[in-house]
């Protein structure tokens, strides 16, 4: 039987994401979203119900796809008191989305279980174009019966798709993922910001990097947004701090030291306190060009 969808979290990922299914002809049954106008905004343009709870959520959708923003929200909609994602779960599969603490996976994973349901990280190393295009970089964990279940839907979202391992082990990658994309991002706009301290033309600048060892995944996506303050947001400077966090949190349970990461979370954590954490990533640029400030 062909699963019906939902969608718990429709913000520009989760909802370009369901339109992507949509359009590959899943059946998504039910969109939610803590800012009910996203939802309703969505389910009439691809004919979800807009549900407006989370106990509806799982009378609409045998698979509910969750892309929420934190751990607090992820433990909001699988709380043991209140409307819930654990009522009415039995035979339900989550696919959670977020990025956020691997305990958190282990955890939901575990109350999954208790009620008759299965649960699986599909982790997102990928932005909002991807998502629309069904071109993710996807890792997952959790068991092998999620996985195979869950694998046909994530087929249609994702042109890489790798399972890591047991629950919260995609977490740990994703949260490494972000850590050095962070500090690759820092550490561009501070080259790019001497270089217009001393000067030097940009492009000139951001070609030659691309020719040698200063080339980088972030130089494509970030370098000429810099240079130009174009920080339409694709990943926020807030998330920026916020993932960094997640890695420190986990190097200090493990006894290491990361100078590196410690400094990109401080430069982030100073981007949101200046004004700009809702500017993408590579608008950590402000803070170092000369004579910048917001717009």
């Amino acid at each position: 039987m062909k699963e019906t969808i939902a969608f718990v979290g429709v913000g520009r990922m989760g909802a370009n994401m369901a339109r992507r299914l949509k359009d590959q002809g899943s059946n998504v049954t039910a969109v939610f979203d803590a800012h009910a106008p996203l939802a309703v905004e969505l389910g009439a343009e691809i004919g979800a119900e807009a549900a407006t709870s989370l106990a509806r959520v799982n009378e609409l959708a045998s698979v509910i796809i969750s892309v929420v923003t934190d751990d607090k929200a992820m433990r909001a909609i699988f709380s043991e008191q209140g409307d819930s994602l654990l009522l009415g779960a039995q035979g339900k599969l989550f696919i959670n989305c977020a990025t956020v603490s691997p305990q958190i996976y282990i955890d939901i994973e575990a109350l999954a279980h208790k009620v008759g349901a299965e649960s699986l990280e599909a982790c997102m190393a990928s932005s909002i174009t991807q998502a629309r295009e069904g071109t993710l970089y996807l890792m997952t964990a959790g068991t092998a019966a999620a996985f195979q279940r869950a694998e046909p839907i994530l087929k249609d979202l994702s042109v890489s798709l790798r399972h890591i391992g047991a629950s919260g082990q995609a977490a740990q990658v994703k949260a490494l993922v972000n850590m050095v994309m962070n500090i690759n991002t820092a550490g561009l706009a501070e080259g790019l910001g001497l270089g217009c301290a001393l000067g030097l033309d940009l492009t000139m600048l951001r070609e030659v990097f691309s020719q040698t060892g200063a080339n980088s995944q972030v130089l494509k996506t970030d370098g000429e947004d810099m240079q130009n303050r174009d920080h339409s947001c694709f990943f926020s400077g807030a998330h920026a701090a916020k993932d960094s966090g997640i890695a420190l949190t986990l190097a200090q349970e493990k006894g290491l030291h990361l100078p590196l990461a410690e400094a990109t979370r401080t430069q982030f954590d100073r981007m949101v306190s200046e004004g700009f954490g809702d500017l993408d990533k590579s608008g950590i640029a402000e803070l170092t060009f000369p004579g910048r400030g917001r717009k």
